[in-house]
């Protein structure tokens, strides 16, 4: 008897190796593409359980404000569907009149949605554009570079997780349970973010102030999972920065032991994540991930990244694409990142400018 038969890990990969990845991206000419488009999303809906049809969120209710240093900080809160809440923070820069471009900014696993905000854990504030730890205060960092930012608290995370995780200490989640539950009922913790996301969307465009027509995304890590995963499903995402998670599945969470969040039933007979980019195209994609970042490896970076070049390349939009390796192990970096969202989201400089 082979020994290799009794172990579950070899099988498995075997069956990874082999998938076949029914929805794929295959290029075509623009229609071709277009239709794909179309009835991959509908795929994609459906494998993570989002509801069938849009119910807008509700008017976000200000639970505090805050007048800082060059801007305004506005506590939300407001209902993505019956019975689910959602907290976020509202990051307005003050000084300019023109409407701005809105930045939809998600944690990953850490203490939620204050770590990128800049609010330490004793409870003080960063200043604007100060680096902080693993994940950065990058929406902080988005506020400085003049966007209106809308920072949500992930499902499971911080102010949103259960009562078991809060009193275990600020960075414990609630994702085990909660992605388990979401399980059972024939839906996806993906599909509860992802929807989250998209309600938190509709916040964004209806503030005062923002350019509904210059929305982008901005997440790290599981942050940057549900970035990903909205932008490839709603359209009103003009440019997504994705960091520390874009990869093939294959080598990362079927390859490392990640958290349950990551994971959607039947994905592999669907597609792998980097045909994903050809749900996001032509529309602007910026990723990056360190060099050592030991859930997300290097080579299924390169490989994700090579696979997203052909598809941008055959959209005709290969400056679309964007991306980065930088030294460093699971973190958000954002330097090549932000230029390349500045040079796509700003408007164009009134003559008095010039």
């Amino acid at each position: 008897m082979d020994p290799s038969t009794l172990d579950p890990h070899l099988y498995a990969r075997g069956r990874i190796r082999a998938a076949d990845h029914a929805a794929a991206w295959r290029g075509g000419d623009a229609a071709a593409m277009r239709s794909w488009q179309r009835r991959a999303r509908r795929r994609l809906a459906r494998q993570i359980g989002l509801p069938p049809a849009p119910t807008p969120a509700s008017a976000p209710v200000v639970a505090e404000r805050r007048s800082l240093d060059g801007y305004d900080r506005a506590a939300l809160e407001f209902d993505t569907r019956p019975g689910m809440r959602a907290f976020a923070y509202l990051l307005e820069p003050r000084g300019d009149a023109r409407e701005r471009p809105g930045v939809l900014c998600l944690p990953g696993h850490g203490r939620g949605v204050d770590s990128i905000v800049g609010i330490g854990e004793d409870g003080g504030q960063r200043a604007l554009g100060s680096p902080g730890e693993y994940q950065a205060d990058f929406a902080l960092q988005c506020a400085a570079h003049g966007y209106v930012v809308l920072a949500l608290e992930q499902v499971s995370f911080g102010r949103r997780r259960d009562a078991r995780a809060a009193a275990t200490g600020p960075e414990a989640s609630s994702c085990a349970r909660d992605a388990a539950a979401a399980l059972m009922l024939g839906e996806t913790i993906t599909g509860w973010r992802v929807w989250d996301a998209m309600r938190a969307l509709d916040v964004l465009a209806g503030t005062r102030g923002v350019d509904r027509r210059r929305l982008a995304v901005m997440g790290i890590s599981g942050g940057g999972l549900t970035s990903f995963w909205t932008a490839c499903l709603d359209t009103r995402v003009r440019a997504a920065v994705i960091s520390g998670y874009f990869n093939t599945f294959a080598d990362s969470v079927l390859a490392v032991d990640h958290c349950p969040d990551n994971y959607v039933p039947g994905m592999l007979g669907v597609m792998e994540m980097p045909d994903m980019a050809g749900l996001v195209a032509p529309r602007a994609l910026f990723v990056e991930s360190g060099r050592l970042d030991p859930i997300f490896p290097l080579e299924g970076f390169v490989a994700a990244v090579d696979r997203a070049r052909s598809i941008y390349a055959a959209h005709a939009r290969p400056e679309a694409f964007g991306w980065a390796m930088f030294e460093g192990d699971h973190r958000f970096d954002g330097e090549a990142a932000f230029a390349f969202l500045d040079a796509r989201m700003r408007p164009p400089a009134r003559p008095t400018d010039l």
